[in-house]
């Protein structure tokens, strides 16, 4: 229920949280508890546009700004599970955006480094996840296709961005055992790859169908 200048109460926003975890989440096979627990317990709401707050916990992309969105919770699950994180690593983050995807990781790794071409959407997602206390983001302003090579290797690596293939900036930047998680394919669909690296060799898992904003930059689509 939203009050009448369009915000939703803080009951109502905590009960359309547990509803997402359930309903969109649990139904679907996101099992990771920790997963779960962070997307209990982060409020969404507060990284979208005051505007989109009322339909914050919905099950679909919500516009940032820039031509860019907030993923899908279902999709933040997904991609965040994907990585099998232990508690100890340090991620990077392609595509910032609203800045919900890092604090979920926030919650689950040691540090995370997030990535993210529009100048205008790194400061505000920066401003919301110091003010939200996740003090283990750092927010950068790059050409995410490049990576961030100062502080590599990384435990894991995942984009919320469609490349048209896989980055060899983020390959070699990824430690021993990482996993890096990127959806790819055209501008229309893409399919979410999930890389593994084992020594020299790179193993590739393809899993669900995706559609995401494009990767821009020097390994983004051309135009």
């Amino acid at each position: 229920m939203a009050t009448g200048n369009g915000r939703s109460r803080p009951h109502d926003d905590e009960a359309a949280r547990q509803a997402m975890v359930c309903q969109q989440l649990q139904r679907r096979g996101i099992t990771d508890p920790r997963v779960l627990q962070a997307m209990r317990t982060i409020p969404r709401h507060l990284f979208v546009p005051e505007e989109q707050r009322h339909d914050a916990y919905s099950d679909h992309p919500l516009p940032i700004g820039e031509s860019q969105t907030i993923s899908q919770p279902y999709m933040v699950a997904l991609m965040t599970q994907s990585l099998a994180l232990q508690g100890h690593e340090r991620i990077l983050e392609v595509g910032t955006g609203s800045g919900y995807q890092a604090a979920v990781l926030s919650r689950l790794v040691a540090s995370v480094y997030s990535l993210e071409y529009f100048p205008t959407l790194a400061a505000r997602a920066s401003a919301i996840l110091q003010q939200l206390g996740y003090d283990n983001v750092q927010v950068v302003v790059a050409d995410g296709g490049l990576g961030l090579a100062r502080y590599a290797p990384y435990d894991g690596i995942i984009v919320t961005a469609a490349a048209p293939h896989l980055p060899p900036a983020l390959l070699a930047q990824l430690a021993e055992g990482g996993r890096l998680v990127i959806p790819v394919g055209t501008h229309e669909q893409q399919a979410l790859l999930i890389v593994t690296k084992q020594g020299e060799t790179y193993t590739e898992t393809r899993t669900t169908p995706c559609r995401f904003v494009p990767l821009l930059g020097a390994e983004g689509f051309r135009e």
